[in-house]
């Protein structure tokens, strides 16, 4: 049976994005099954305020899901025993570094020093045992010595939006120049959004990941983890963006393309789905 889901954090409203998002997930899980998890491992952002719109614009949207709904916030024994495993096999160091010490370190990026969460890392750290970690610390990943444990030369993954039938594949040495040594555990949080995203698709047997273009080459990081925890590797959809007049991809900030505005302006869900289906 296909399974998909449909993620979002409870730091603001929905907006159309949000709106395309969840019912192309359900769409493809047709008709198979649709699930809702909570990222709200952010306990700073989140609110529960905001946990409660979601539910109620998502059933505003004709939208149903099995209960109960996983909560990351409760998920985080899972997590830790992932880092712990990720640990015992010597593929984790403790990261003291801010953002401006990763900016000073890199002092004179290059181009395509850019990965999926930002500056490439310069490896500061990597040579830091994880008994020296302190509670201000982040977790990093050591990906080259991911590759050489896992004794593979690239790592890819399918999906059936682009280049359906075609795996898409990084090669070791593209994935730690391009993407680096990636957090798994964020200060405060225990987890990152990586980590916790391999982790809870795997525990609710998700089948298709459907998400946004943008999140494409994260893929490869998920896949990487996949690999290293033996979690099962879901299908793939990365699928188009929502964007505003200007071609910007929208954001929760931007609260006129929230779907309760719309709903408090007497637009229908029908109209909705017209909009953000416009086009294919």
């Amino acid at each position: 049976m296909r399974r998909t889901r449909f993620a979002p954090s409870p730091t603001g409203p929905l907006h159309l994005g949000h709106a395309f998002a969840a019912l192309t997930a359900a769409r493809l899980a047709d008709p198979g099954q649709f699930l809702l998890r909570i990222e709200d491992i952010d306990r700073s952002r989140c609110r529960q305020e905001w946990e409660a719109a979601i539910y109620e614009d998502l059933h505003w949207l004709g939208l149903d899901w099995p209960q109960p709904v996983m909560r990351q916030s409760e998920r985080l024994p899972e997590y830790a025993a992932a880092l712990d495993r990720l640990a015992a096999m010597g593929l984790l160091y403790p990261c003291r570094c801010r953002r401006a010490d990763i900016a000073a370190a890199l002092s004179a990026p290059q181009e395509g020093a850019l990965g999926p969460d930002g500056p490439v890392y310069p490896g500061t750290c990597r040579g830091r045992a994880m008994a020296e970690a302190g509670p201000g610390d982040a977790i990093r990943l050591d990906a080259a010595r991911a590759f050489a444990t896992l004794g593979l030369d690239r790592i890819g993954f399918m999906d059936e939006a682009v280049l359906p039938g075609q795996r898409h594949e990084l090669t070791a040495a593209d994935f730690t120049g391009g993407i680096g040594d990636v957090v798994l555990a964020r200060r405060g949080m225990g987890t990152s959004y990586h980590l916790s995203v391999v982790v809870d698709d795997a525990a609710q047997g998700i089948t298709l990941v459907t998400r946004g273009k943008d999140l494409f080459d994260s893929t490869y990081i998920h896949a990487l983890l996949q690999e290293l925890l033996e979690l099962p590797q879901p299908l793939y959809h990365h699928h188009r963006l929502i964007r505003d007049d200007s071609g910007k991809r929208l954001a929760k900030r931007d609260d006129a393309r929230a779907i309760a505005l719309y709903r408090a302006q007497g637009v229908s869900p029908a109209d909705i789905v017209a909009m953000v289906f416009a086009g294919g």
